[in-house]
């Protein structure tokens, strides 16, 4: 049985870790809503590498400074059609990279898109929070807020 005491509570803004894309403190609009998790990315290309198809893309890694953008690659997992909060379906690659929140890290499935249009550069959704966390949607940044250090790890 899962119980509450097993589970961070989080508040509908927080800051994660992405330490696999080498990257930290990155706001994320925690989402209950939402199945899967986002990532806002540009300039998006496949390739192969030994046999599997990886994707490479731009990413801006401070959401206080947009004009700094850094360059990852990821293997890619899947490609899901998602349906967008404005009913618009989009297909989607899909990567698997670990997070960071407070004290805990997990392995998450996140989908790579344009969310410029978006005030968050990630969203985090319902699955990637399953068995995981509990949201206070009044709340935010329970689990401490970075300065405008955010960013790329050195």
């Amino acid at each position: 049985m899962n119980t509450f005491e097993d589970k961070m509570v989080v508040g509908a803004l927080e800051q994660c870790d992405l330490p696999e894309l080498h990257i930290r403190n990155l706001d994320v609009r925690v989402d209950t809503g939402a199945k899967t998790s986002s990532l806002h990315v540009d300039n998006l290309e496949t390739f192969k590498r030994d046999g599997e198809t990886w994707v490479s893309f731009d990413i801006h890694p401070d959401s206080h400074n947009v004009d700094r953008v850094v360059r990852r690659s990821a293997r890619v997992k899947d490609h899901r059609t998602i349906k967008s909060s404005n009913a618009t379906k989009e297909k989607r690659c899909v990567i698997e990279t670990e997070i960071c929140m407070g004290t805990r890290h997990w392995p998450i499935e996140v989908t790579l898109t344009d969310r410029s249009s978006m005030s968050y550069l990630m969203l985090l959704g319902r699955e990637a929070m399953q068995g995981k966390v509990v949201v206070d949607p009044g709340a935010e940044f329970l689990l401490g807020h970075g300065d405008a250090m955010a960013g790329e790890e050195a």
